[in-house]
């Protein structure tokens, strides 16, 4: 089955402008099959997912979080669960404003604690292909993390897989998607390199 998603989407339970409901209605409309509800940890208010399982959509709703880790300053690392299955994504690498030599270094200090899979390769939905070489030893990913409406679809991943959440992760972890950029209307090759 051909499947289109988010991995990076803010709610007003951390930092971002729309409810959770406003966010499954937008991404719905945009012709989404999956979303990562992915707020701050630091932010988040406690239980405020539980509203996910209330709403009726057809949107697979993955329940994930933006971790903030301290290794050198600080990273932001998003943790989206499946049944039995986690992904971890190393986010927006742009956004850390440091030389491409030190940002890999500081991946690869991340990658000796925590189980990455992939690294983001946009800031705000827009891509960053600076980041999309194979001295970064991870699949390669495109999301929009957005925070409000203008936000929402800039960038996302297509598949083919199983529609539940669990084979929506394996495949991630496998490199078996596309990334695709609002920006450029189309869609590159695999996320693995």
């Amino acid at each position: 089955m051909h499947l289109k998603g988010g991995l990076h989407i803010h709610t007003t339970c951390s930092d971002g402008d729309l409810t959770i409901s406003e966010v499954i209605r937008i991404y719905s409309q945009l012709g989404y099959d999956f979303i990562a509800l992915t707020d701050h940890d630091y932010l988040k208010r406690p239980d405020c997912y539980t509203v996910v399982d209330q709403i009726n959509t057809d949107l697979i709703v993955f329940k994930g979080v933006e971790l903030t880790i301290f290794e050198k300053g600080y990273v932001h690392v998003n943790r989206i669960t499946g049944k039995d299955e986690a992904l971890h994504i190393f986010n927006h690498p742009s956004e850390l404003d440091m030389p491409l030599e030190k940002v890999i270094q500081r991946i690869s200090a991340i990658a000796d604690r925590y189980p990455l899979d992939a690294i983001e390769v946009t800031s705000k939905g827009f891509r960053t292909p600076e980041y999309e070489i194979p001295e970064i030893p991870f699949h390669k990913i495109a999301t929009d993390d957005s925070h409000t409406r203008i936000g929402c679809g800039r960038a996302w991943i297509e598949m083919d897989c199983q529609r539940d959440k669990d084979s929506i992760i394996r495949a991630i972890k496998n490199g078996d998607f596309w990334n695709c950029y609002t920006e450029t209307r189309g869609c590159t090759v695999s996320g693995s390199y």
